[in-house]
């Protein structure tokens, strides 16, 4: 009940916050009707939506994505429609398509309230939902964090609806407030048709500023110092623990919009005994194709031991953060019984090459062993989904504890410390691994990354904004745009764009993303035939100078020696919108996907 006071109170701060403004208009712009029959349906119909896609965010996916895009699309579509009613309404009386007969209905004089039904202003506020972008301040993003690191729930999806039930009552106020300025004014000055058209200018403003992303862009940083201190203020009066604000010597976690678990770890005090149940046998590990650093292990061959099963694949910026903790753990407690068993199970095609698996294998030093899975044999018998995720069986072959993506490192480590004490082998020291990853395998930044996992193969392919779109498996002489919007990218020269990825035709072949993240990475091959292929990058036009990630210099140079993940952009900060462009000098170059940090 506590957290639910504390969504909600969160939720009426957010009328303080400027990333409000967008949804404002679409508010008062019902300021004129009644608020039972017009104004609290609209609001209900955005709260339900709000809450709708936040919960579907928690769960995460590409998918979700996707389809709230669709629905973004549509909702600006409606709203735009509804502004233009409004500000034209001898134009709209004149149209009769069922479309725009909808608008009509949305903006139709008072003296239709009554034919009306309640579903009109539902359906704009659930447009409006659909478009509503609350900075994530601490209790939003306090609830979306502990839904990716817990799983989301019926709890989760509550605490959502409170938060958007409390943004809901400080509108509510608005406009009821507002309601009583328009009908002073109108009876005062007569000014109903000039209130109708001046709210028709401030909708299409609305839609406009959210279609361009200025309501996740600007209006976002000007929230800092705003809801956020407030919010935080709340939090501490209840002692509640933030991942913004763990202590120094907790995992300070945060949820990128791939929906997977960004941390930096530090030795934690002691903590209570993890309840740790029994969640089945570990499966056979049978369906390897081979085994990499160990003859093959088995079920029966591993009782007695505590076992951290990995599922990694070595082109996954989330997997390569991740292994600094697992070589430290595999070190740390071998001589107690710990084994760590790598599970390799291929995201991309070339991951599925054995001399390529051994390479990685050696150029990360992972010197435990690893199955390589690349039929995803092992990925089915455990039911796994993700990419990193940990497995930890005690010395009966049960399992008893999973972590999925990054993070909670502390955690898993106790539960590690308890399995083995309850297998008689404590350990000497209780305290936490603390290891510093270099270049991919540094730990992300602590500001979350406002750009996702993005592929460049048509298969998975998404805010792609070259001119006709992308030519399944034929090459084409692809045009670049002139601007780009946050997280849009463009190819540009003669590629070929296959399933999972895009090949370059003829040299000097570019590609352009405007992101917003510390670190920039990019998947990448080089010709066919193996021959390496040489490329510069440029940020925001010029060199990348001290922003150059470890497979660049300061030029923005560097070569393409394999098929893995190259780091091209590491800033000291995640400040602002940037514009990432890479030219590739030679032909063959093989793109698949951007991953941010």
């Amino acid at each position: 009940m506590l957290l639910l006071i504390v969504a909600y109170l969160g939720g009426v701060l957010t009328i303080l916050s400027p990333c409000i403004l967008p949804v404002l208009p679409f508010v008062f712009a019902r300021a004129d009707r009644p608020f039972r029959s017009h104004g609290l349906p609209m609001l209900l119909g955005m709260a339900l939506a709000f809450s709708a896609v936040a919960t579907l965010a928690a769960v995460g996916g590409g998918w979700v994505v996707t389809l709230n895009e669709y629905g973004r699309g549509a909702a600006i579509a409606l709203l735009a429609l509804f502004g233009v009613t409004l500000l034209f309404p001898s134009v709209a009386d004149r149209l009769t398509r069922p479309l725009v007969a909808l608008g009509l209905r949305l903006s139709g004089p008072a003296a239709d309230a009554k034919a009306s039904s309640v579903l009109s202003p539902l359906l704009l506020g659930i447009g409006t939902g659909f478009l509503w972008a609350p900075c994530a301040g601490p209790i939003l993003g306090l609830i979306l964090t502990g839904a990716a690191l817990n799983g989301a729930s019926v709890g989760t999806s509550l605490l959502l609806l409170a938060y958007a039930a409390g943004a809901c009552t400080s509108l509510a106020a608005a406009l009821l407030f507002g309601g009583r300025v328009f009908s002073a004014m109108k009876g005062s000055l007569h000014a109903g048709e000039w209130m109708r058209r001046v709210a028709g200018v401030a909708v299409l403003a609305g839609v406009g500023a959210i279609a361009s992303g200025l309501d996740t862009g600007l209006l976002a940083q000007l929230s800092i110092g705003t809801t956020s201190a407030l919010e935080k203020a709340l939090v501490e009066k209840i002692d509640m623990p933030m991942p913004s604000q763990q202590p120094s010597s907790a995992p300070q976690a945060s949820v990128d919009p791939g929906g997977l678990m960004l941390a930096s770890t530090q030795p934690e005090p002691k903590k209570p005994a993890l309840a740790l149940p029994d969640e089945g046998r570990l499966p056979s590990l049978a369906g390897a194709t081979e085994w990499i650093n160990s003859p093959p292990l088995t079920p029966e061959s591993l009782r007695g031991k505590v076992v951290l099963v990995d599922f990694w694949t070595y082109s996954c910026i989330n997997c390569l953060r991740t292994l600094p903790y697992v070589r430290a753990w595999a070190e740390k407690y071998k001589d107690a019984g710990l084994v760590v068993v790598g599970v390799h199970t291929p995201e991309f095609a070339f991951e599925k090459q054995s001399a390529n698996v051994r390479r990685a294998t050696k150029d990360l030093d992972i010197g435990f062993p690893v199955a390589v899975d690349s039929d995803y044999a092992i990925w089915r018998a455990f039911g796994n989904q993700y990419w990193p995720a940990f497995y930890l069986v005690d010395a009966q072959g049960r399992i008893r504890h999973h972590q999925f993506g990054e993070g909670q490192y502390a955690k898993s480590e106790q539960a590690i410390q308890q399995l083995l004490a309850e297998a008689g082998r404590p350990v000497a020291s209780a305290g936490m691994v603390s290891p510093e990853g270099k270049g991919t395998q540094a730990a992300a930044a602590a500001e979350p990354a406002l750009s996702g996992e993005t592929y460049l193969g048509y298969e998975q392919a998404r805010n792609f904004a070259s001119p006709g779109g992308i030519s399944n498996d034929r090459a084409r002489v692809y045009a670049g745009v002139s601007s780009l919007r946050a997280n849009q990218w463009t190819l540009a020269g003669e590629w070929k764009v296959e399933g999972e990825r895009a090949v370059l035709v003829q040299p000097n072949g570019r590609i352009a993303y405007r992101f917003h993240a510390r670190d920039l990475h990019l998947v990448l091959g080089p010709a066919a035939d193996g021959k390496p292929v040489r490329f510069r990058v440029r940020i925001d036009g010029a060199p990348p100078l001290g922003d150059h990630g470890t497979d660049t210099d300061a030029q923005g140079n560097g070569v393409i020696d394999g098929q893995r993940l190259y780091q091209l952009v590491r800033q000291t900060a995640n400040e602002k919108d940037r514009l990432f462009e890479i030219e590739f000098l030679d032909a063959g170059a093989q793109a698949y996907a951007f991953t941010f940090g």
